[in-house]
């Protein structure tokens, strides 16, 4: 199938890790121009390189705390001026807070929020104008398969993905009138660097078990998360889905929460 993405504008934003750096992999892959916006220098340098070698005609990575209203617009009016348009805008950004009602603070809520649902609403409101240019557009979220499987030791982190998802049907109401489609696609759970590093030790592990059905065990036991195929994900599987939603051939989905988790009953 064509997506028709070849030579088309893409913007991830938190695009040097993780799911992030998956999609804007694969944009670079179907052709497309692709910004990354991310705040760590060293991750940024690589990821441009990786992303023209990889097949994107312009590769562009740009320094921005998606927690400054005017670096996240200053990154958008540079876009404006290089690109003109924008037809993807992808928001891979997320709280990373974990702890249960006894160990978060105020402060750890407000920037739970704040990273996981006011840094996407800044960038959608930066970008508009990009969107509305472009022949077609899409904005895909990130949010996340336990706004309906509720875990008390990542209430913060769940709440913010919940109320990410809210936003997104609103804004896919607020933008169908300019022809921007919004959507919000939930994975499960992903063996992303982060996760990887953060998993504790299982003693006793089945030396036999793959890398992704090992840490599928492990985080089974510690947090109660099963899916069906009994195994975490890869990044990779997860571009995929947000790929297609960002492409031309995806017309009439908008306002979609999309589970992509390996089975369960999301």
């Amino acid at each position: 199938m064509d997506l028709g993405l070849r030579g088309r504008a893409a913007v991830v934003a938190g695009g040097t890790r993780g799911i992030g750096r998956a999609v804007a992999d694969l944009f670079a892959a179907e052709g497309c121009r692709v910004a990354v916006l991310a705040r760590g220098a060293t991750d940024l340098v690589a990821t441009e390189a990786a992303l023209g070698a990889l097949g994107a005609p312009d590769a562009v990575a740009l320094t921005c705390d998606l927690l400054d209203p005017g670096e996240v617009e200053a990154a958008f009016e540079f876009l404006g001026e290089r690109w003109g348009e924008c037809n993807a805008l992808v928001n891979a950004v997320g709280p990373v807070h974990v702890g249960d009602l006894h160990r978060l603070s105020d402060a750890d809520w407000i920037s739970a929020f704040d990273q996981g649902v006011v840094s996407a609403i800044r960038t959608v409101r930066a970008a508009f104008p990009l969107l509305r240019r472009a022949t077609f557009a899409r904005v895909v979220n990130i949010g996340a398969s336990s706004v309906r499987h509720q875990s008390p030791s990542l209430i913060a982190y769940t709440a913010a993905k919940a109320a990410l998802v809210s936003v997104t049907k609103n804004l896919a109401r607020t933008l169908a009138p300019d022809g921007v489609l919004v959507n919000v696609v939930c994975p499960g759970t992903v063996l992303s660097p982060a996760l990887e590093s953060a998993l504790p030790p299982r003693l006793g592990a089945d030396p036999d078990l793959g890398p992704l059905e090992a840490a599928y065990e492990t985080i089974a036991h510690e947090f109660g998360v099963r899916n069906d195929l009994g195994r975490v994900g890869l990044p990779e599987e997860i571009a995929t889905t947000v790929v297609f939603l960002c492409s031309q051939a995806a017309t009439f989905i908008t306002g979609a929460v999309i589970p992509v988790d390996g089975g369960t009953d999301f």
